[in-house]
């Protein structure tokens, strides 16, 4: 682990020398990416591999290699480079387009792209196998994420809370795990690596379910072009080449892609529809802007008799009226939603939300009886830059929930003293189906001043953009023209 974070800690140091040239951190990852990618075939012979439909391996074209790449004289790499990314991403097979598909170099220089391509040439990548390079890439995109400058915690959950949720869901052998909001597939990645040690690694498995595993257990889709290049690269360097990890909106007929799913694992986008308008989607009854509201939806009419899921929502989710309460009161009607999980806040500090994790599976006899909800966030520190989640931090809730997937492991009230009670069905329905419910008096609210004022800052301008979003959908439902003024509207009525 020490040499994973070793070389994850090289390769971002680049970053900052590469911010001189104009290079954000987005775009370094995505240089990352098509050089690792590179890089990967040459360690494994994946390049040699040939079959240009894709089936037998990456099938890189000759001349499009690592190894012609770094035999270029350093003036003359830039250049080559930028041929070698149009070709790659129009010549190669089907998964190598993907990753390669209108791809463009932002590196102006030569002598920044040799810096880049000499300090992965010289990385010992493999000192603890295929995974080393998978673990340090998702170390990158963990870096990524945490940088309150590069925006891009909004795809990305943090790996204790994803390996809390796959540890309580218990993805098994043979089972489809979806995420449809996949972003850079974290959740399927741990999923599989779950899977593997229950296994006893992929060796004890058969053949057969080995190549099931490897391209059809793990399906995820994802809107953003970048953001799907990102996943699809992580989980081809986690051993994951999957036919239906799909670029596409989940909430439109793209959804038809993925398989019925098992196992859902998923954390949906926060705020309103981008561009304003509902979703495509025939099936889902309650229309509306919000993304997580609609996603919701699909997970809990997706899941067949015996699926479960695990689902990560802010806290207007539980308390929102209208859309919001009905699709609460479908949810609780048609699946058991058996426990909530109050997360600290600044978890997912770019949308400056609270959070929560939601725990339902679809059973053929019962719908929702009973909600336990374990209250993590009241008195807790909240989560900074400088006190980072740990794994360590949902010991306490996972002892609570029991060793149950379904949640039907024995409990115990704590009481309005604890941190986990139940509610029955009936105490629920009496507040509207509002789920938003609190009992310990939190204290931590007037410590959050003393934050970083940096930290201020970003959570200021995360909760305008929240503020925005909110404004767009409601713009939306009063049907104002994009870029009217509702205001001056309204005073010449």
């Amino acid at each position: 682990m020490a040499n994973t974070q070793d070389n994850v800690a090289r390769l971002w140091a680049l970053c900052h020398a590469l911010r001189d040239d104009g290079i954000t951190y987005h775009q370094y990852v995505t240089e990352l990416t098509y050089l690792l990618f590179l890089k990967m075939a040459a360690e494994t012979g994946a390049a040699d591999v040939q079959g240009g439909d894709g089936s037998s391996g990456p099938n890189i074209p000759s001349g499009c290699r690592w190894s012609d790449l770094i035999s270029q004289p350093p003036a003359e790499r830039l250049d080559f480079y930028r041929a070698m990314l149009f070709r790659l991403g129009s010549k190669g097979s089907p998964r190598v387009r993907d990753i390669f598909r209108n791809a463009q170099t932002s590196i102006s220089r030569s002598s920044n792209l040799s810096l880049v391509v000499d300090a992965i040439n010289t990385i010992d990548w493999y000192s603890s196998g295929r995974e080393g390079l998978g673990d340090a890439y998702e170390g990158i995109l963990d870096k990524h994420a945490s940088e309150k400058k590069s925006g891009a915690g909004q795809y990305f959950t943090p790996r204790p809370l994803i390996d809390c949720m796959v540890a309580l869901i218990q993805p098994q052998v043979g089972e489809i795990i979806q995420d449809p909001a996949a972003g850079t597939g974290g959740f399927l990645v741990a999923a599989d690596r779950y899977v593997k040690n229950l296994a006893g690694r992929a060796a004890a498995l058969t053949r057969s379910q080995q190549a099931f595993q490897a391209t059809k257990a793990f399906q995820g889709m994802e809107l953003v072009p970048d953001t799907h290049r990102l996943g699809l690269m992580n989980l081809l360097l986690h051993g994951i080449e999957s036919d239906r990890y799909c670029r596409g909106d989940a909430l439109s007929p793209d959804i038809a892609q993925l398989d019925v799913p098992d196992v859902i694992l998923t954390n949906p986008p926060f705020g309103a529809k981008k561009g304003g308008g509902n979703p495509t989607r025939t099936d889902l009854r309650f229309k509306t802007a919000n993304k997580q509201l609609s996603f919701l939806q699909h997970v809990y009419r997706a899941l067949p008799v015996g699926g479960r899921a695990a689902v990560v929502v802010s806290d207007n989710v539980l308390f929102e009226d209208g859309a919001g309460r009905e699709v609460r009161s479908e949810l609780m009607s048609l699946c058991r939603l058996h426990t909530i999980l109050k997360l600290p806040t600044g978890i997912f500090y770019a949308q400056g939300v609270k959070t929560n994790v939601l725990f339902l599976n679809r059973d053929s006899e019962t719908n929702t009886e009973h909600v336990w909800i374990y209250d993590m966030r009241a008195n807790s520190a909240p989560i900074r830059k400088r006190r980072p989640l740990a794994r360590e931090d949902f010991i306490s809730f996972e002892l609570a929930f029991g060793t149950d997937p379904h949640g039907r492991s024995p409990r115990t009230d704590q009481g309005e003293s604890g941190r986990f009670r139940c509610f029955t069905r009936d105490e629920i329905l009496a507040r509207g189906d509002d789920l938003s419910i609190a009992w310990l008096r939190d204290d931590t609210a007037a410590s959050d001043s003393a934050s970083d004022p940096g930290e201020l800052c970003a959570e200021i301008i995360a909760k305008l953009r929240a503020a925005l979003d909110e404004m767009e959908e409601l713009s939306d439902i009063l049907d104002f023209p994009p870029g009217s003024d509702p205001l001056s509207q309204a005073s010449n009525k």
